[in-house]
C-alpha cells in the first residue's frame, strides 16, 4: 500500500504561480511512477504530468507543457509539480497517483494509488 497526501492548492491570480506537493508513504516510493491528474467540475479526470522513479524521464499534457515542472525527491518521498503562468482553465482539484510501472501512462486507470486531491483556483 502507498498512501499519498497533497497539498499546497490555494487561489492565485491568472499569471501567477503555485506548487503543489504530494507526500507519500508506505512501499518504497522511489520505484513508483507518480503522476499528476486533474479534475473540474462537470469534467473527466484528465492526465497533467508523470515522472519515472529516477526521476529523469518526465511527460506532459500539451495543455501545460512549457508551464508546469514536474519533480520528485525520493528522499523525502514526495514529488511536486511547479505551475507557472496559470490560467483560469488550470482551476480544477489536482490529484497525485502512483503507479507500479515501468512505463508512463497518461489513463487514470492504470494508477494504483491516489490522494484526496488538493484544490486549485486560477482567477481571471
Amino acid at each position: 500500500q502507498v498512501q499519498l497526501v497533497e497539498s499546497g492548492g490555494g487561489l492565485v491570480q491568472a499569471g501567477g504561480s503555485l506548487r503543489v506537493s504530494c507526500a507519500a508513504s508506505g512501499r518504497t516510493f522511489s520505484r513508483y511512477i507518480m503522476g499528476w491528474f486533474r479534475q473540474a467540475p462537470g469534467k473527466e479526470r484528465e492526465f497533467v504530468a508523470a515522472i519515472k522513479w529516477s526521476g529523469g524521464s518526465t511527460y506532459y499534457a500539451d495543455s501545460v507543457k512549457g508551464r508546469f515542472v514536474i519533480s520528485r525527491d525520493n528522499a523525502e518521498n514526495t514529488v511536486y509539480l511547479q505551475m507557472s503562468t496559470l490560467k483560469p482553465e488550470d482551476t480544477a482539484v489536482y490529484y497525485c497517483a502512483a503507479e507500479a510501472s515501468f512505463t508512463i501512462h497518461t489513463r487514470a486507470t492504470a494508477y494504483d494509488y491516489w490522494g484526496q486531491g488538493t484544490q486549485v483556483t486560477v482567477s481571471s
